[in-house]
């Protein structure tokens, strides 16, 4: 929303102001987020170059040395060792990519605390299934009905405001004296 907007709905320069801080403060917010999931996209290529990186190293030792069977061995046991740290990675990855989409779809439903949010919810139900939570929506929906002050409150733009009459902003009804800062000097 513009300024101008916000002029048009009759508030005054010290509301806007105080209106587009706010909006800066949540656009903030979701540009850290969005930063995050750069960063998160980058490890992922790195893992996926360290592992193929791994790989290549453990066939060239592998061909040079056939004759060995120690070597040998121990070449079947790095390339197990390899396997096993691949799968760790994999499901760390998982594991990463649903705790974000947990999160953005969370702050998506308008969640005033996420961490309380997640400490109610049955994750074992939840699986991100491609780029969806499979589960989480029905939960979400009991928790609104349940426990309605851990969302935001979704006001309708069509329904009117209430405004007290008179000036809310407006300075006190004593007049100005011009000689009581005098009069205080001499008290």
């Amino acid at each position: 929303m513009t300024r101008e907007e916000l002029k048009v709905l009759g508030l005054t320069d010290e509301q806007i102001d105080r209106v587009m801080v706010s909006h800066g403060k949540a656009l903030n917010e979701v540009k850290e987020k969005a930063d995050k999931v750069d960063g998160f996209e980058s490890q992922i290529e790195d893992y996926k170059g360290q592992l193929a990186e791994r790989d290549e190293q453990l066939e060239d030792l592998a061909k040079k040395v056939k004759d060995n069977e120690e070597l040998t061995a121990e070449i079947e046991q790095l390339k197990e060792t390899n396997k096993t740290t691949k799968t760790e990675y994999e499901d760390k990855l998982q594991k990463q990519a649903f705790e974000h989409k947990l999160e953005t779809t969370l702050s998506g439903a308008k969640v005033k605390n996420v961490k309380a949010i997640k400490a109610l919810l049955d994750m074992d139900t939840i699986k991100l299934d491609g780029d969806a939570l499979l589960g989480l929506d029905d939960q979400l929906k009991g928790l609104k009905e349940s426990d309605p002050y851990l969302f935001e409150e979704e006001k309708d733009p069509n329904s009117p405001q209430i405004v007290n009459p008179g000036n809310p902003d407006g300075g006190s009804n004593e007049p100005d004296d011009p000689f009581a800062a005098k009069l205080a000097k001499y008290n």
